[in-house]
């Protein structure tokens, strides 16, 4: 099944809401895009600054020892694990990993398949299409409690599998023993698995785990068809600051890497220091992650919703019609939400919004109780 390229959602939502007018009399509350809206942190920048004399040098395509070095002492401090330099390759962030590792790893194969959760992040889709691959999209439903799940069958066709655990936009977090089995079918199917984790260190109270931390559980040391891609974007609230990895089986990492030569995605070397102050620092990323719990315990507080998820900083709001309601928020309160149907195909995420809650607690609070209102009113004029 081929696809073509399809504008992003925030370039639909953008036409939806052209002719709309929101009030004039209150504050706008712009709750669409996974951006935080706090200032990087210092350390970050001073690094950044007194490293920028070396941009009068080139960047090595596989990333300076010094910020791998942060990368490993983040996986090591995070789960326990004691990863080598070849199991691990620094990225300008997950989104080109995402969209070039399946054309890199699909390449000369007959018939390639890769499938993802669906509704998804868009970058998945692109990347599929570019590939010239088939797509098999893993339905996330309240009926399945968002769970990716693959038949005998389409694990026997399968290449590559792209989980995002946690989950954009749902909030879902697969536990270690479902990881465990995604492990277990990557060996005895012999696809390779990729768990998108930039959401990793946003959540209320208990850290979701690792598909590195499955790949050990399941008696796999070595990571043999496992990857992990993660990110700095959210953690540190620098997503202009690009700096990701991927890591795992090193055989397929190797290989990878001499691809990525000729990409030209290496990361300038001023961003390379500021990368690796962020992936040392274990404590600042903390007091970001309380104001995102916080905003979570919120969300569920003030809109009666006992079922938010605990993890990343996405709201999965049911509602009648997405792009009705989403008219209806923005023109009566100012609020301004993504059309659940934007992220999805075949009607998944069809009568869904997404709530991105990436501002502080005050401002989420206001932009909460904005919301609640224009819920109680969209349903006392539509249902």
């Amino acid at each position: 099944m081929l696809h073509q390229f399809q504008s992003y959602p925030f370039e639909k939502l953008k036409t939806l809401i052209a002719d709309i007018t929101p009030p004039q009399n209150t504050e706008i509350f712009t709750l669409t895009i996974g951006e935080p809206q706090f200032p990087t942190p210092q350390n970050i920048i001073e690094s950044w600054q007194n490293s920028a004399s070396l941009l009068n040098k080139y960047p090595k395509s596989s990333g300076e020892d010094k910020l791998k070095n942060a990368q490993l002492h983040f996986i090591k401090n995070r789960y326990g694990l004691q990863l080598t330099h070849q199991q691990i390759i620094p990225t300008f962030g997950t989104r080109e990993v995402l969209f070039n590792f399946p054309q890199f790893y699909l390449f000369g194969k007959r018939s390639p398949t890769i499938a993802y959760p669906n509704p998804f992040y868009q970058i998945y889709e692109g990347a599929a299409i570019a590939s010239k691959a088939n797509i098999i999209l893993m339905n996330l439903s309240n009926e399945n409690h968002f769970t990716p799940s693959l038949t005998p069958t389409q694990l026997e066709k399968v290449d590559l599998v792209i989980l995002n655990s946690p989950n954009n936009p749902t909030g879902r977090a697969l536990d270690l023993e479902s990881l465990t089995q995604w492990v277990y079918m990557a060996l005895e199917y012999d696809f390779v698995l990729m768990n998108d984790e930039c959401y990793s260190e946003i959540y209320e109270r208990t850290p979701p785990p690792s598909i590195l931390e499955a790949s050990i559980k399941a008696n796999n040391p070595n990571f043999k068809n496992i990857l992990m891609l993660n990110s700095i974007s959210k953690r540190s609230s620098a997503p202009g600051l690009r700096s990701g990895f991927i890591a795992g089986d090193e055989s397929i990492l190797k290989a990878y890497s001499l691809y990525r030569t000729y990409l030209g995605c290496a990361l300038p070397l001023p961003l390379q220091y500021a990368a690796t102050t962020a992936w040392n620092d274990m404590q600042t990323p903390e007091s970001i992650r309380h104001i995102y719990a916080k905003n979570l315990a919120l969300a569920r507080e003030i809109l009666n919703l006992q079922d938010i998820a605990p993890y990343t900083f996405y709201v999965w709001l049911q509602v009648d019609d997405d792009e009705a309601f989403c008219k209806f928020a923005y023109e009566k309160m100012g609020v301004l939400t993504l059309p659940g149907s934007y992220l999805g195909r075949e009607g998944q995420g069809k009568g869904y919004v997404r709530i991105a809650l990436v501002h502080d607690n005050q401002t989420t609070t206001k932009a909460l109780y904005a919301l609640k209102e224009a819920i109680e009113r969209y349903k006392e004029e539509h249902i």
